[in-house]
């Protein structure tokens, strides 16, 4: 298998993209490090799966807290040594507006999507830089990177700001070896730090011009691509896998002008 024993570490590993993204490790043979807050639900995942302790490990890391990350990173090379492979999930997706939205929540929103993974990439690039280790490192964004949504602009703009940062990582670890990317999934609901209304949903699920949600399989997809030897030659790209649902606007029904 192509990740055989290989080190992957991926943050907010209990949530939906989160658990399809490692499940997807494991099933290439990689060594998978969960980190997430919900320590308990990481470790619900792993014996769901039943996945032997020498391929998975749960770390309880909270994010908004640079200690947490530090020691994140300082378990991992202990325990493990230096990953192979990053992957940058973890992220929430709360509504505002601009006018609406306070102070704490807009700085919530970035410290998770923004500052997190950038401490998590500045932390574990040195690592990778120190033992000569030719890594991968995967932002998980969002098409809304590219467009703005009325009552989300907060949540569109961190991913903005997420997507600069990979590609500025990318140009300063090229000499190093280690390739920096972005996936932006599709919509997929189900999760329990963000949790979205049904009419929410079906509002969402009407616009993807394949007529689905993202399903288990797709954006993990993306990921093990860049984080393979196949993508050797690849860093600050974004790779969308959204049904085309970042391609403009959708609407159902014939084309205007047909019969």
């Amino acid at each position: 298998m192509e990740f055989d024993n290989r080190i992957v570490v991926v943050t907010g590993a209990a949530g939906v993209f989160g658990r399809w993204i490692t499940e997807a490790f494991w099933r290439e043979g990689a060594r998978v490090v969960m980190a997430d807050a919900r320590k308990d639900a990481a470790e619900a995942i792993i014996a769901e799966n039943r996945i032997p302790a020498e391929h998975a490990m749960v770390h309880q890391t909270e994010l908004t807290d640079e200690a947490s990350i530090l020691d994140l990173v300082a378990t991992v090379t202990a325990r493990w040594g230096v990953p192979d492979v990053v992957v940058n999930n973890a992220g929430i997706y709360p509504a505002g507006g601009l006018l609406q939205i306070d102070t704490a929540e807009w700085d919530r929103i970035f410290n998770i999507n923004v500052r997190a993974p950038y401490l998590v990439t500045r932390e574990f690039a040195k690592a990778m830089i120190a033992a000569g280790r030719k890594g991968a490192i995967i932002m998980i964004s969002s098409g809304a990177a590219r467009a703005l949504r009325k009552g989300t602009v907060p949540y569109c703009t961190s991913k903005t700001t997420l997507e600069r940062i990979a590609k500025g990582f990318a140009i300063e670890l090229a000499e190093q070896g280690i390739r920096v990317n972005v996936v932006e999934p599709g919509f997929a609901p189900g999760s329990v730090v963000s949790p979205l209304s049904p009419d929410y949903v079906d509002r969402m699920l009407s616009r993807i011009p394949l007529g689905r949600s993202s399903g288990p399989t797709d954006a993990p997809g993306a990921v093990l691509y860049l984080a393979s030897e196949r993508a050797s030659f690849i860093t600050g790209a974004t790779l969308a896998v959204d049904g085309g649902n970042s391609l403009g606007v959708f609407e159902p029904g014939p084309i205007a002008g047909k019969r």
